[in-house]
């Protein structure tokens, strides 16, 4: 059996609250002491212990792609921090066998006062790579990172977008045998992350081993073939990537959308949605794929627990940019026929169904608003951000092109016809 690159033994990594490590006092800090009270072991108490990370066990092999998905705060980036050795573990411990390429930070281990061209060299150096290496390099690096014309000017002057261009590049093509890498892609632009995503898939294909974290789930299923579920410093799940999503979309906020707050939704307020959910071809979802079959799941509360009669329910589909696409109402007044007019109280489940998605590949929000009568009782304008991934919509066998639009619609051409 070959050795793993990266083997992981029970790790954990603690963090004491509420203490304050020793400093070096200035003249001023010294003087303004004298007008102020003193530190005391009193007013310096601990508030307690944070586990940012227990028991973390995992291997991986040569070649592998790792995703690391979670909530924020369920200890991915202290992962890969101690993997990257820029914090020591509390217990445990973590071998990794070959160089260690990471990006966690918009220019990490980057000098500003340092040109692009002295912080590729540089940066190659601290992988252990000789100059001949870097060298050889140089050019790819700098033509991903677009810095041509700036590669000679110190760091310090680049905007963040050039600045992240040029860490991921350097960490990507100076050939580490690991890379890591945390949600800093997120905050590039979108033409940038196509390419950046596209070279980790090449990194993976040439052998190097892969860790990833990003809440952006369309991409670690694309790229991944395995994944580890954390939650609260724990694995709760290790397995195939498929799975490790679908567990993840089933618990904590993933589930739940993004319900505006109470107090900023407008309405009498005697029905409430209090959660709204999707499902593609029969599971939780937040990521579907064009063609499945979509349902929307709306739970609602009704205050005085008595029915709601002449009930109308209004949901639209709207792009980033916040442009409706289209929309779906309950009334049967669209010609659908699909109307109901009674929801049951004290509480109930509404489903709205689309039995082949026509969206394709992009991001989208659901807004909705419900009515009894004229009176509108619940709105949101942000109930749910849902991504759509191409799929065969039109049942032959190969997915669509991802330029083709954001609406699939059936169609044919044919010869002839009256001129």
């Amino acid at each position: 059996m070959t050795e793993p690159v990266i083997s992981v033994e029970a790790l954990s990594k603690r963090y004491r609250l509420g203490t304050r490590g020793r400093t070096y006092r200035t003249l001023r800090d010294s003087l303004a002491g004298l007008w102020r009270p003193r530190a005391t072991a009193e007013n310096l108490k601990p508030s307690g212990d944070f586990w940012a990370l227990q028991e973390i066990s995992f291997e991986l092999g040569q070649g592998r792609v790792l995703g690391l998905i979670g909530h924020n705060g369920a200890g991915k980036s202290t992962l890969l921090k101690i993997l990257s050795r820029i914090t020591e573990p509390t217990a445990g411990r973590a071998v990794l066998h070959g160089r260690v390429g990471s990006l966690l930070e918009v220019g990490t281990g980057f000098h500003g006062e340092l040109s692009g061209r002295e912080n590729i060299f540089l940066n190659g150096a601290i992988l252990g790579m000789k100059r001949s290496e870097i060298a050889r390099q140089f050019d790819r690096i700098v033509a991903f990172a677009e810095v041509e014309q700036f590669v000679d000017t110190a760091v310090k002057h680049y905007s963040s977008g050039m600045y992240l261009r040029l860490a991921f590049a350097v960490a990507a093509h100076l050939e580490p045998e690991i890379l890591l890498v945390d949600e800093v892609l997120a905050v590039g632009d979108a033409a940038f992350q196509k390419r950046c995503l596209g070279k980790i898939g090449e990194v993976a294909e040439e052998g190097r081993t892969v860790i990833f974290v990003s809440h952006n789930l369309s991409a670690v299923e694309r790229l991944c073939d395995s994944a580890l579920l954390l939650d609260h410093g724990r694995v709760t799940f290790q397995g195939s990537t498929t799975d490790a999503i679908e567990r993840y979309l089933q618990t904590g906020a993933a589930a739940q959308g993004l319900l505006t707050e109470a107090a900023r939704r407008p309405g009498r307020g005697r029905v409430r949605f209090t959660r709204v959910r999707a499902l593609c071809d029969g599971r939780p979802a937040i990521h579907l794929t064009s063609g499945s079959r979509v349902e929307l799941l709306f739970d609602y509360e009704v205050a005085d627990g008595a029915e709601v009669e002449g009930a109308r329910i209004r949901v639209a589909w709207t792009n980033l940019l916040g442009d409706t696409l289209f929309i779906l109402v309950n009334d049967g007044n669209d010609g659908s026929g699909n109307g109901i007019s009674t929801l049951p109280g004290p509480a109930g489940t509404v489903r709205a169904v689309i039995p082949r998605l026509p969206l394709h590949h992009g991001t989208y929000r659901l807004s909705a608003w419900i009515k009894s009568g004229r009176d509108l009782e619940d709105r949101i304008t942000d109930a749910l951000e849902l991504t759509v991934a191409g799929g065969d919509f039109f049942g032959t066998g190969v997915a669509w092109p991802a330029d083709s639009g954001p609406f699939l619609v059936p169609h044919s051409f044919e010869m002839g016809g009256e001129r």
